[in-house]
């Protein structure tokens, strides 16, 4: 069977700036029969090595590092004997939640990941996180967009190393410009189109949202 997307949702705490919050989090795999990657190890480990069902991990990618979005990213990554690729601009956020195990390589704007004969091409977008970045697969008409872009709007830029203008122009830049078809496949909650959500930009920037 050719490549394909799966979906699991995993449940924890998201902790930044003092406060917790209990969330659901969106972790993507993409793959084929034989080997994935995963997108965003949130929460559970040995859940999402359950998903991959005995499959070759060939990458664990990060697309940001707030800790409910990596905090089982270690113990996923030793279990698969897999690398866990990050965005360098968000080591200060990753080292918040594991400070004694560093990603073991770094994501670049524009880099071309692939798994299953599919591309995954790497897309800086700052503004939620320093270095957070969207996945982008045209073969399979899907974008991967962490928390950067929702159903709904941009991801939150209230705490810390976060910035709204910032992550507005790299949702304009980077994202709205893809086919209007696209799947947005998010960090949490569901996912929506590139068509769906290009009308309401102006909505955003009037509402600081």
């Amino acid at each position: 069977m050719g490549a394909r997307i799966e979906h699991l949702v995993t449940s924890g705490t998201f902790a930044l700036d003092g406060g917790e919050w209990d969330v659901d989090n969106n972790v993507w795999i993409v793959g084929d029969d034989t080997e994935a990657v995963v997108i965003d190890a949130a929460h559970d480990a040995a859940a999402i090595e359950a998903a991959l069902g005995g499959r070759t991990l060939r990458a664990v990618i990060c697309t940001h590092a707030h800790n409910d979005h990596i905090d089982a990213a270690p113990a996923l990554a030793d279990a698969a004997n897999a690398p866990i690729l990050l965005h360098p601009d968000d080591l200060p956020l990753w080292e918040q939640t594991h400070p004694h195990r560093a990603p073991d390589a770094e994501l670049a704007d524009g880099q071309e990941l692939e798994v299953a004969g599919v591309r995954l091409t790497v897309l800086h977008t700052p503004g939620h996180a320093p270095g957070a970045v969207c996945l982008y697969a045209p073969e399979l008409g899907t974008v991967f967009t962490g928390d950067t872009l929702f159903q709904g709007g941009p991801g939150a830029t209230g705490r810390s190393f976060s910035h709204f203008p910032t992550i507005i122009d790299s949702i304009r830049d980077r994202l709205l410009t893809l086919p209007p078809e696209t799947t947005v496949a998010t960090g949490h909650g569901d996912s929506t189109t590139i068509g769906a959500e290009a009308p309401q930009l102006d909505d955003w920037i009037a509402r600081g949202h």
